[in-house]
Order: structure tokens, then sequence, then C-alpha cells
């Protein structure tokens, strides 16, 4: 039986995603409260991985089993052997040729950085910070040049493991909540360190060292040399994934993305 999980993480403490020979990472987490419960080694396959210090709010995984149990043992049993920084909000079987990664049609992420001259402590590891004003129409404006299919190498990792360069990048917004700057991103998928890279080029727009056109110039030189520095991990949330309606998780994830409108740190788009 194949079994898909929606969950919650905040990622600061965790090496990110991808299991660890050492441990520390959400996946050994994962696997660790799923062999409790399935009473067997039990393996995660995730929709989109997570550097460390990134935090999710709808992060779907798969795994098969031959254990039968109520789909609340893979919710509250799990829980019961999870960190109290990792949350399984929902289960549900699902057909085995579901696939929670190759299945996803889009990915979203959201960066929040707080902006203001005082560093945060309240929301500390849940925000980016920059300390001078930033204008978000500049940002803005820049945003716009990187939307469509693109080949995003100069916003790669050198260490990104993707076949192709090439991102078909749907949405780039930012907005502004009082102190808190919002980007917003959505793409069929993104490169290693993409989204992080993204906001350091346009946070330089933001902030005066560059013109909105510079975004566009470094897009289509494509070399990483000449970008902006990759920005702090812990602002970036892994917001959700779009799937075929035939899977039917779609009105799962928009319920769980309708827990978190109310919370000022982690709002989704």
């Amino acid at each position: 039986m194949r079994i898909a999980l929606v969950l919650e993480y905040e990622g600061s403490g965790f090496c990110g995603w991808q299991s660890q020979v050492g441990g520390g990472s959400v996946q050994d987490a994962m696997e660790s409260a799923l062999s409790m419960v399935a009473d067997a080694p039990t393996r995660v396959v995730c929709a989109g991985r997570t550097d460390a210090g990134v935090h999710a709010l709808a992060q779907v995984v798969h795994f098969d089993t031959e254990a039968i149990r109520p789909d609340t043992a893979w919710v509250r049993g799990v829980n019961a052997h999870l960190p109290a920084s990792v949350a399984v909000r929902w289960a549900q079987p699902v057909p085995n040729d579901f696939h929670a990664r190759f299945s996803a049609l889009g990915r979203r992420y959201r960066y929040l950085l707080l902006n203001r001259a005082e560093r945060p402590g309240l929301m500390a590891r849940r925000v980016g910070w920059f300390h001078r004003p930033l204008d978000a129409d500049a940002m803005a404006r820049a945003a716009g040049l990187l939307l469509g299919e693109h080949d995003f190498s100069a916003f790669r990792s050198v260490e990104c493991q993707a076949k192709s360069p090439v991102k078909t990048l749907r949405r780039a917004e930012i907005s502004r909540q009082g102190d808190l700057l919002l980007f917003d991103f959505e793409a069929s998928a993104f490169l290693h360190h993409m989204v992080r890279n993204l906001v350091g080029a346009l946070v330089s727009v933001g902030k005066g060292a560059h013109s909105p056109g510079w975004v566009g110039e470094i897009l289509a030189g494509r070399d990483r040399a000449r970008a902006a520095a990759t920005f702090e991990a812990c602002g970036l949330y892994f917001v959700g994934v779009d799937y075929d309606p035939v899977w039917r998780l779609g009105v799962v994830l928009s319920a769980v993305h309708q827990d978190h409108a109310g919370e000022m740190v982690i709002v989704p788009p």
C-alpha cells in the first residue's frame, strides 16, 4: 500500500530534508517515526528537498508499507515519535503510481524578509533580515523579468544536481506587510539555492545597488559569479505542491493552507 502524508516543519534544527549518514535531517526523523508505527523499516520520498534551516508548511511525501493501520495512526501515531518541530497534518492511501516528486506539476516557495533597522528577536530563525530600507516597487519590476521559461544558471548553486538549468517560473511577486517583505515564487521545479539566489539579486536592486534591468542581464548572462550572494536560509518556506486533480490532494492541501492563514510569520500565499 502507498500512503501520502502532508507535513510541516520548522527547519532551523535540521541539516535539511535529505537523509545524512549521521542523521539530523527531516527525512531521518520521518523514517524513524514511520518505522516505529509500521514496525518495519520505512523509506519516504518528498515533493521538494529543502536545505538546512528551511521550513515547510505543506511538504508532501509518500511511502510504501505492508502494515495495515488506520489513517489516524499515520498522523497521531507518527507525530508521537517525531521531534516537536515536525508534524504530520494528514495521511491518505494513494494509487501505487502516485509519486510525491514526479507527479508534482508545480512547487511554491515564500521568502519572508524582515526589513527594519533592528534584527529579529521573536522571529529569529523564522525570517531573513535586511537592515536598510528596500524599494519593493523596484524589486517587483525586477522580479517580472524572471517570469517564463529561462536558463537559470546564474541562480544555480555549484552543488546543484539538476539535469537541466531550464525552468519555468510562473510567479515572482513581492509585497509588503508592515516591516515584512514577502517574496512569492511558483515554478515547475526549482534549482538548488535558486529561490535564495533570486532573493539575493532582488535585495541588491531594492537597496539601490542595481537597476531592475540588471536582474534581466544576470539572467541572460547565465554566469553565477556575476550575480548576488545567496541569501540566508531561515526566511525560506516550502509552502506547497500542485498536483493533477486526479490524485485528489488539492482539497487537503488547501485546507492545510487555510489553517495557517492567520499566523503572522508563516502566512501562505
